[in-house]
């Protein structure tokens, strides 16, 4: 019974070692490889982009730019800061974007904010084109035309990573455009026991919330609409059955794993001989 014992432990332990050790040539970069076919392993076709334009919703926070000739106008429009401050008051952080909250304009329950001197505007379903050419409707009340310039845009995309995330938490980037691996990249990847071919995605609509479930593992996505978040998206990462389970994720959890699963074997069939 020990030498059955011994030789369970030997074989675990050697097909741990077999599967789990990776050399250190697949480790190292920039090696001099002697007869390599050069850097380019595979290039795939491009995936188009299958973009939308993003319509503004409550609860948006846009920042709006309005800059004049006039010092007295610009004291009002709120604008006597230039970017460089914006970017100092933001510690040019990605992570600092919420000094947006602080310095632009939430959209109110009704869609509407309210901008010093021109009052409350709808921006409610707008793109931000199209909310630029609304205040510069208004401005023009106050200022001839050419004598101004206005930015509108959103203070960054907003999301949230809930789940199988090694760092979840609800974050901002500053950027145009985030894509979702960006996104989880930011939230410090995904676990090991995270199911990647079935991630949530839930999506913000201006008449209701959505569920979307995302392959990660499909190339696919490169070309579909889920491809790039908007902003208030939440993806949420579900855990594989293994934790339930309770297998382990790593060497040490499988090796530990593995040694109390003999343990108990080998305990089993010593009781059933004697």
């Amino acid at each position: 019974m020990f030498k059955l014992y011994r030789l369970l432990v030997v074989t675990g332990l050697m097909s741990l070692m077999l599967f789990s050790c990776v050399p250190n040539k697949k480790m190292i970069y920039m090696q001099e490889l002697a007869e390599s076919p050069g850097p380019l392993v595979e290039s795939s076709g491009k995936y188009a982009y299958e973009t939308e334009e993003y319509l503004l919703q409550i609860n948006d926070i846009v920042e709006v730019t309005i800059k004049t000739t006039s010092p007295e106008l610009n004291a009002i429009f709120g604008s006597i800061a230039d970017d460089s401050q914006a970017s100092a008051q933001m510690g040019g952080s990605q992570g600092a974007g919420d000094a947006f909250f602080m310095n632009g304009y939430t959209i109110d329950e009704q869609g509407m904010v309210e901008i010093p001197l021109i009052g409350e505007v709808k921006l409610l379903g707008l793109s931000t084109g199209q909310a630029k050419v609304l205040v510069e409707q208004e401005v023009l009340k106050y200022v001839n035309a050419n004598e101004f310039f206005i930015r509108v845009r959103l203070g960054g995309v907003r999301f949230s990573a809930l789940g199988e995330f090694r760092s979840p938490g609800k974050f901002t980037i500053l950027q145009n455009r985030v894509t979702i691996y960006e996104a989880i990249a930011f939230a410090g990847d995904l676990t090991t026991v995270a199911k990647r071919d079935k991630v949530m995605l839930i999506r913000q609509y201006p008449d209701g919330s959505q569920v979307h479930k995302i392959n990660l593992l499909d190339r696919e996505l490169l070309g579909s609409e889920f491809y790039f978040l908007k902003p208030n998206d939440m993806i949420y990462a579900e855990p594989m059955k293994v934790r339930e389970l309770g297998a382990g994720t790593n060497v040490v959890e499988t090796l530990t794993l593995l040694t109390t699963t003999i343990t108990a074997i080998a305990l089993v069939l010593t009781l059933i001989k004697n």
